[in-house]
């Protein structure tokens, strides 16, 4: 969750690592530090806040080609100075991602020594002890760490003896490497990797990379030097840049139709009938042959994905689809066997939780495949099999592009699969992908309309509470839009299933309350529109969303606002109604001054439990 850059180059280390900071900031950013190597030794500064703070405390003579910079989301202790990343004991400068889940044990082991800590922090202790274990072999150290520290930990170091070498090692939080004419990088995110090079490996865990400035050597913990699996980056800088909109979440929103093309391209095999092809992602039809039951499992946004896949799955396969939440998945104990497929779903891949559940379901003997967006991630790594969403990166920390893709990779899993089982036609899952790749050609036409959800925002602004309601893929739409807004303006939002009004949430909406309704789907748009006006008889400012011809909610004046997306088949609503729900929150987070990109308290990527 936090953000790591090392660089060791023939460039000015400090400008370098400022630069990759910034880039890697949306990983964290209460507090930011980097420590280089100079004439005087290993010198450190830090600061608290973004990132433009440090750069401002950073004295012109720190000359140096080599150094490590870091950018924090708290955990163990609060923001302060005494608690940023990098931390120092002895000969050992540290930064960490991650949380050393023993710290206090060893923390008392280390005091006995004389070592007290100075800061709150487990990554000062994990510092401490390698202090402690170090002395002038690298390894033997690592090696002695590894066998303590209990957790995740993502580590890049710096040993006052060692000059401008750079030692890195990990378990479970990610680190990748890349090396160019400039120097050798180390980072926690390929995006602060794309203005050096395109090629890059992701560093395999319990292994160390030695970094220095022509190059940069994997080993084994006993010294065995192993050779990296490289990996290549297929977008460029302007895509991980804003382009001239205000922010990232604006402009990842706009990205939306292309990201989806991009996701179905490889897989849209023309033919006499159009049908998904996974050849190119070595998923076979063997896949499904032998499947009788598909659970999802994943977080936040990403689980939100899940919910819309369990529906069209249930609806077209007709065999039980679960959705669990990865965080509780371990923790229940899963009847998972063989003709089980676990379906995980991170856009980071590197999703700890996530990733602990794929573990447990391969231990458990079910078939796993992963839908991710980042290539070579831990978990497209240890899945079975690997289903990527080429949604290029996604900076906001509120995702949006990453979500209708994930949409995308189930929609064309669910047509693949009904296909194979024999539940839909040749020409029927042909006459779906049709409509699926027109998807985006619909959701350029609801952007065309984002002045109207900016203006319809101001009347969200002051609100304090707010309610998302719809059935089925509403309903499961409804509570990405609730998290969503919920996330990035912090008005208190909740997201109910509409026929459950009357089982107490009634009780909650008085006048003048926010109430968003979702109602694109013809099977309940009936019933929907009576839990609409219970709404509104109640007080309640109802704002309606249908699709195109469904004008009863403005003739029958039930409604405040009314928002239509464009006429399609109804399972390909949920991606139209998303850009709405996306534009509304973000104008609304806009308009009451908030950082849309950085919200308070959060971060884009989750590497610990």
């Amino acid at each position: 969750m936090c953000g790591i850059i090392g660089f060791c180059g023939y460039l000015d280390a400090k400008q370098e690592l400022i630069k990759g900071l910034a880039e890697l900031e949306y990983r964290g950013y209460d507090s930011a530090g980097i420590a280089c190597f100079t004439e005087r030794g290993i010198e450190v500064v830090k600061s608290v806040g973004k990132v433009a703070g440090l750069e401002n405390k950073l004295p012109s003579r720190m000359e140096s080609g080599c150094g490590i910079g870091h950018t924090r989301w708290a955990t163990h202790g609060g923001v302060s100075e005494v608690n940023a990343h990098p931390h120092q004991c002895g000969n050992v400068t540290l930064i960490h991602n991650g949380i050393i889940e023993n710290y206090h044990e060893l923390a008392k082991e280390l005091e006995e020594t004389g070592r007290v800590p100075s800061s709150q922090t487990d990554t000062e202790i994990a510092a401490m002890l390698l202090d402690s274990l170090y002395h002038g072999d690298a390894l033997a150290a690592l090696r002695g760490a590894v066998d303590r520290l209990e957790g995740a930990y993502a580590f890049c170091i710096m040993f006052a003896d060692q000059k401008d070498v750079i030692y890195c090692i990990r378990k479970g939080s990610p680190l990748v490497c890349c090396s160019s004419e400039e120097g050798s990088v180390v980072a926690s995110d390929m995006v602060a990797l794309l203005r050096y090079s395109k090629e890059y490996f992701v560093l395999p865990e319990y292994q160390v990379a030695k970094v220095t400035k022509n190059t940069i050597t994997v080993m084994e913990l006993d010294g065995t030097v192993v050779s990296p699996v490289m990996l290549s980056i297929h977008w460029d800088m302007s895509a991980a840049q804003k382009n001239g909109f205000k922010h990232y979440m604006l402009k990842e929103i706009h990205e939306q139709p292309e990201a989806i093309r991009r996701t179905l391209a490889p897989r849209m095999k023309k033919g006499e009938q159009l049908l998904p092809d996974f050849s190119e992602d070595g998923i076979s039809d063997e896949l499904f042959w032998d499947t009788n039951r598909v659970v999802i499992t994943a977080c936040g946004t990403a689980m939100h994905a899940g919910m819309m896949g369990r529906i069209l799955m249930e609806r077209l396969l007709r065999i039980p689809v679960s959705v669990e939440v990865a965080s509780e998945f371990r923790y229940e104990d899963p009847i998972l066997d063989e003709k089980s497929l676990v379906i995980l779903v991170s856009q980071s891949g590197e999703t700890a939780d996530t990733l602990a559940a794929l573990r447990l379901a391969k231990e458990k003997g079910a078939k796993t495949l992963s839908i991710v967006n980042v290539k070579g991630s831990s978990i497209a790594r240890e899945s079975d099999y690997v289903l990527y969403t080429h949604a290029g990166p996604e900076i906001a920390v509120a995702s949006t592009k990453a979500y209708t893709a994930q949409l995308t990779a189930f929609y064309l899993l669910a047509f693949r699969f009904a296909y194979v089982a024999g539940k839909l036609s040749a020409q029927e899952v042909s006459e779906y992908m049709k409509g699926l790749d027109g998807v985006g050609e619909l959701m350029e036409k609801v952007l065309e309309q984002k002045d109207k959800m900016k203006e319809l925002s101001k009347r969200l602004t002051p609100a304090q509470d707010l309610f998302f309601i719809g059935r089925s893929l509403d309903y499961a739409l409804s509570c990405e839009g609730s998290i969503k807004l919920k996330e990035i303006t912090y008005i208190h939002s909740e997201a109910y299933a509409a026929g459950e009004l009357k089982h107490g949430t009634l009780s909650l909406i008085t006048g003048g309350v926010p109430v968003i309704a979702l109602a694109t789907q013809a099977d309940v748009f009936a019933k929907m529109i009576s839990n609409v006006k219970e709404v509104r008889a109640r007080g309640a400012m109802v704002i309606l969303i249908t699709k195109e011809g469904n004008t009863a909610a403005i003739e029958n004046g039930i409604c405040d606002e009314h928002l239509v997306v464009p006429a399609s088949d109804d399972i390909f609503a949920p991606f139209t109604a998303a850009i709405i729900l996306q534009l509304l929150a973000y104008y609304t987070s806009s308009y009451r001054g908030l950082d849309v990109d950085q919200p308070r308290n959060l971060a884009k990527s989750v590497t610990v439990e």
